[in-house]
């Protein structure tokens, strides 16, 4: 993998986009409406977003409401404030400072399902703490038009089961094996780049970073005692200038990352893989890490881009 996606310039890009939406319709207007905001702009994607981070902010609310005199979690209780959810929502109404961070959320969420999707899918289906409610996962996707077919194929899968909650480990194995199924392919991204187009121009191509190279091999030759230690130290200086420290490993990997450690290192195992990432997680230093991944040194190939960027994200881990 030679890229990597830009969530820094993903949101440089959505404040510009966002700051001209905003100027546009709120140049005479104070407040804008649900029926303004899903059409916004051209680009649906966006509008849908942003109502469902309205619906998310309401879900997060109604979570908190607690009391010692009133049951809550009653059956007619849930209805009743499903049905006041429905009336709230034909009557929403919001100035342009509260508008904004949601404007230009909705963009960076269009922009990564567009230019990333397998990122994207790994934030839906981490959950909360690892974990996967069906529920509001299909409030989720209800509001997504981008490359959801494999999303829905999972919740298919998941309520032909009977499941509710499900970890984000279990969930990911089940979008793999949809992904391989159906051979995935992402939305042609053209059609998208001129509806951005229109309003803020879009270079797609600035998305995108070059990954650090890993360092050269040294040269096999006979070095004198004295200088390899030097060499040594100067390498590893060398990659901590180049590297920053991660805290966790699987906290930080894209879904496209795992579905390839998974199947080029893993021979396709993905709970060999997570247990390994978990077991280097835990491990005191780099040292041990290296130690640990030892037996694995007869069946990959150390000369492979997937075995030299596994291996970069835990020099990260430790540097």
């Amino acid at each position: 993998m030679d890229e990597k996606i830009s969530l820094e310039a993903i949101a440089l890009y959505s404040d510009a986009f966002a700051e001209k939406v905003l100027a546009k319709f709120f140049d005479k207007k104070e407040r804008i409406t649900g029926k303004e905001i899903l059409s916004l702009c051209e680009v649906q994607q966006v509008n849908l977003f942003v109502i469902r981070e309205l619906f998310r902010l309401w879900r997060d609310e109604t979570k908190k409401l607690k009391s010692p005199y009133f049951d809550y979690e009653h059956q007619e209780t849930k209805e009743a404030l499903e049905k006041y959810m429905g009336v709230l929502s034909q009557h929403i109404s919001i100035d342009r400072a509260h508008f904004a961070p949601l404007l230009k959320k909705a963009v960076s969420a269009t922009l990564l399902v567009i230019f990333n999707p397998y990122d994207y899918f790994s934030v839906l289906i981490s959950g909360t703490n690892n974990k996967l409610e069906v529920a509001a996962f299909r409030e989720e996707i209800k509001y997504l038009k981008i490359n959801k077919a494999p999303l829905e194929k999972l919740l298919q899968q998941l309520e032909d089961g009977s499941i509710t909650v499900i970890s984000g480990n279990e969930a990911f194995a089940m979008l793999d094996q949809i992904l391989e199924a159906v051979n995935f392919t992402p939305e042609d991204v053209e059609p998208f780049l001129d509806q951005f187009n229109k309003i803020e121009k879009l270079s797609p191509e600035g998305f995108y970073v070059k990954k650090t190279e890993p360092a050269p091999k040294p040269v096999t030759k006979p070095v004198p005692p004295v200088a390899r230690p030097q060499e040594e130290k100067k390498q590893k200086a060398t990659l901590a200038d180049n590297f920053q420290k991660i805290d966790k490993i699987k906290d930080r990997l894209t879904i496209n990352q795992k579905f390839m450690f998974t199947k080029v290192l893993f021979n396709g195992d993905f709970e060999l893989f997570s247990k390994t990432v978990d077991d280097i997680d835990r491990q005191d230093s780099i040292a041990g890490a290296l130690k640990y991944l030892s037996q694995f040194e007869d069946v990959w190939d150390r000369e492979s881009d997937e075995y030299l960027e596994f291996i970069e994200i835990i020099e990260k881990r430790f540097g």
